[in-house]
């Protein structure tokens, strides 16, 4: 071969390494965690029981930046904790990281993926949460609802009341399950139409079971089986946790199956009702509907279990961290209270209308939100293709998390942000709020897959908040300071009882219980 020859290979040569070399530049991979195992890449983090995943990534996160990549057993996964990269991901990447991976908990508890909450992102999903969204979930529906919450939570304050009348002193509540049975009676209500009337034995016993179930339901959706991260091991069982799922599966289904019998036979009779719920709406709104496979029964009831679940658990969850960070902050819970009294009063019962005027208790709810989001890091998802985000290459079928826990404690945007300031949304952040389109504040997601219950979730927290606040005046056992140690699944629940000693501070009549009334309401 001669020079001229050996001159041409040597430049094409070139050119294709600079080629190779910019191309591989300008889609590189995101940094990799360190730490991996062989075949279990980094499994072995989301087991740690001495510190939750959330808290754990967001250390990676310091070390690493706010993208980095890691591997769930076989699955390549990627992380992200800025704002900046939260809103590429919600906004110009929203479809490609819209769907679900399959996982056993899902499988199980949902019906093999009936529930649109846990479904692939498709045409299936997008008929499944118009209907939850119109028919439950919208402002107008809300509206139209209004009052089940309302007359749900006197009903809880009246029988808080009657107890502590009955004692003549202050009274000790437990506050996690005074925001549980009020959330879920208010929910059942708006679903199935259910009420569980706090006071008779058999009903308390039913109230234990309903949530009992609906506790573990909720908090099995968020365990990952070892099978979910290395396949060819799905048929071990160690910790028995699959056998427990499928217990857990048939008891919310007999719950459920029970519900759905009651309406098919009224609606076989003939029989009417005032207050058409959930269920009502769902048995005319899926005929028609393409639900890819599913019969309608299953349908209905893998929709309203996971509804369920999701509005009790992470409503409650949110209303205790608040009045957690209250009582340790008692010059807040003061601001509250004069809030309450210089807009309602103490001549009624505060109602929802009055919720707009409360913009100091919706400043609490929304730095509760920032420090404690119920769901820190959000239901998983997967990126159904090749794309490439915040400069980096990322592969379809990589699983995407989204560290809301971490990035809301940025200090590169919120001043002080481990501490409880309120404040801050009346000065530095006043135009945030937490509905998904400030990505600096994401505690229910953002884009296609966000909560769809964010509307309901705010209106029940504030006004249940409001309303005990406004009723009681309340203190901790010898004034002690609230422990805020925390359990940790796909939400975050305070790990200990929240105690507190009650007072009233509204007149009797208020919140006294008209006998005859309440006979007739159950």
């Amino acid at each position: 071969m001669d020079a001229a020859a050996l001159a041409v290979l040597a430049i094409i040569l070139l050119i294709c390494y600079l080629m190779k070399r910019a191309t591989a530049g300008s889609a590189r991979e995101p940094p990799a965690a360190g730490g991996g195992w062989p075949l279990i890449g980094h499994l072995h983090l989301f087991g740690n029981p001495g510190q939750p995943l959330h808290e754990t990534l967001g250390a990676l996160a310091d070390k690493y930046g706010p993208i980095f990549s890691m591997r769930i057993g076989v699955h390549p996964a990627v992380v992200v904790s800025s704002s900046e990269l939260a809103k590429e991901c919600f906004t110009t990447l929203d479809a490609a990281v819209s769907s679900r991976p399959k996982f056993t908990a899902a499988k199980l508890l949902t019906y093999d993926y009936a529930s649109f909450a846990f479904g692939a992102y498709g045409d299936f999903w997008r008929e499944m949460h118009k209907i939850v969204v119109s028919e439950l979930l919208s402002t107008r529906r809300l509206e139209l609802l209004q009052g089940i919450r309302e007359s749900e939570v006197q009903s809880a304050l009246k029988a808080v009341h009657r107890a502590w009348a009955e004692k003549r002193g202050d009274l000790l509540v437990d506050m996690k399950q005074w925001f549980g049975d009020a959330s879920l009676n208010v929910i059942l209500r708006m679903v199935s139409g259910k009420r569980y009337c706090i006071g008779s034995v058999d009903d308390e016993e039913q109230v234990r079971r309903v949530r009992r179930v609906l506790r573990d339901f909720f908090q099995w959706l968020g365990f990952a089986v070892i099978g979910d991260a290395i396949p060819f091991l799905g048929w071990l069982d160690l910790g028995g946790e699959v056998k427990q799922m499928k217990k857990t599966a048939a008891e919310m289904d007999s719950i459920v199956s029970e519900w759905l019998e009651e309406h098919r036979q009224r609606r076989d009779w003939g029989e009417t009702k005032t207050e058409k719920d959930f269920i009502d709406v769902l048995l005319s709104a899926v005929d028609g509907v393409d639900l890819a496979g599913y019969d309608a029964d299953t349908v209905i009831k893998a929709t309203c279990s996971t509804v369920i679940a999701a509005a009790t658990d992470t409503t409650s969850a949110t209303m205790t961290w608040a009045l957690s960070l209250l009582l340790n902050n008692r010059h807040v819970l003061e601001r509250v209270q004069e809030e309450l009294d210089e807009h309602v009063g103490k001549e009624r019962l505060v109602n929802e209308s009055d919720i707009s005027k409360l913009e100091y208790l919706q400043a609490v709810v929304k730095e509760t939100m920032r420090l404690y989001p119920a769901a820190p890091l959000p239901g998983p998802r997967e990126f159904t293709k090749d794309c490439t985000l915040g400069g980096y290459r990322i592969r379809a079928g990589t699983r995407f998390i989204f560290n809301a826990w971490k990035l809301q404690r940025d200090p590169g945007v919120w001043s002080n942000p481990l501490e409880f300031q309120p404040k801050r949304f009346f000065t530095t952040h006043k135009d945030v709020d937490v509905k998904g389109q400030h990505f600096e504040l994401l505690p229910f997601g953002a884009g296609r897959r966000s909560c769809p219950g964010i509307s309901f979730s705010i209106q029940m927290t504030l006004l249940a908040l409001a309303a005990f606040l406004q009723a009681f005046d309340i203190t901790t056992p010898n004034n002690a300071q609230v422990d805020m140690s925390a359990t940790f699944g796909l939400i975050v629940i305070k790990a200990t009882p929240l105690e507190v000693l009650v007072r009233p501070r509204l007149p009797y009549q208020l919140l006294s219980i008209d006998e005859t009334k309440e006979n007739l309401a159950n």
